[in-house]
């Protein structure tokens, strides 16, 4: 089994764990919210009816669907289910779904509070360090300072350099809450960062959700 389908039932275990109102880290979503974007996402079926209505009017509706137990279990079991196999994200493998299933269960664990890290294996950890030092330049491309990523085995990548007469921060924590700072939660991210306080400040800013 490939890391991002082991990410995919981890996510709907804690779907399924959640109830269809609980929060979550995705600003306005709850986790009935979550679920409808994940079956948007990969089921051409239902992604076409959001090109038609657009995507936040889309997911809304069928959030809507899964307000009480049942349907929110139902479509729930929609995203378990796998996407069929003309669907694009059926063959995208590691390279897409392993790090969009991974914030995503942790959006889900972490809605309501801060939780503990998930002990990682390390072939997960690999891939999503791998996935992470790819996608780290663009996500971080318009922040002044630079960015030096620390993994806790003193693993490092300089992934953004500084601009604008500002320094460069290093942010030092696991990797899996390495991947859900650089994706903007840091606030949710057991992750210490280490610079000047006005680089650190520019790098909370830009990397703390709301």
């Amino acid at each position: 089994m490939s890391w991002h389908e082991t990410e995919r039932d981890w996510l709907a275990d804690a779907l399924r764990a959640a109830d269809p109102q609980d929060p979550t880290l995705c600003r306005g979503w709850q986790a009935r919210h979550l679920a409808a974007h994940l079956v948007l996402r990969e089921q051409p079926a239902a992604a076409a009816s959001a090109v038609r209505g657009g995507l936040a009017a889309a997911t809304e509706r069928l959030a809507d669907t899964a307000v009480d137990p049942g349907g929110y279990t139902a479509l729930v079991d929609r995203f378990a289910a796998h996407p069929p196999r003309w669907s694009p994200l059926a063959w995208a493998g590691d390279a897409v779904n392993a790090t969009e299933y991974f914030v995503h269960t942790e959006d889900v664990r972490r809605g309501a509070g801060a939780l503990a890290p998930r002990e990682l294996p390390d072939g997960l950890a690999d891939a999503l360090w791998r996935q992470l030092l790819r996608t780290a330049p663009l996500r971080l491309r318009r922040l002044g300072p630079g960015v030096v990523l620390v993994r806790t085995d003193d693993v490092r990548s300089a992934v953004h350099g500084p601009r604008g007469g500002y320094g460069t921060v290093v942010l030092r924590g696991g990797v899996g809450e390495l991947v859900l700072a650089v994706s903007g939660r840091l606030q949710a991210a057991d992750v210490r960062l280490d610079g000047a306080p006005a680089d650190v400040e520019a790098v909370r800013d830009q990397l703390t959700g709301p």
